[in-house]
Order: structure tokens, then sequence, then C-alpha cells
């Protein structure tokens, strides 16, 4: 990736690290944020307001 260039920060990606993540931040585990990602979709406010 080039210097400068912004990276996507409000959607979660399929990747374990970004689930993991989001899974700790909300203290739920993993399987919920991924059934609240195919539910939502990949934005990430979205996916908070389905887990909380």
């Amino acid at each position: 990736m080039a210097r400068g260039t912004k990276v996507e920060r409000k959607s979660v990606s399929n990747q374990d690290h970004e689930i993991n993540y989001e899974a700790k931040k909300l203290e739920v585990r993993p399987d919920k944020i991924k059934d609240a990602k195919s539910a939502s979709g990949n934005q990430r406010k979205d996916i908070e307001k389905k887990v909380k």
C-alpha cells in the first residue's frame, strides 16, 4: 500500500484478526460478530448496533 492512502476503517472484513478484535472490544464471542455481520452487512456501526 502506498504511503498516505486511507484504509477503510468503517467496515469489518472477514479476516480472523478483525473479527476477534471486534469481539474483544464488544465483549462477545467471535461467532456473534460473524452472525451480526451476515445479518447487517460489514459496516462497523451496524454490527455494533446488532450485537448490543
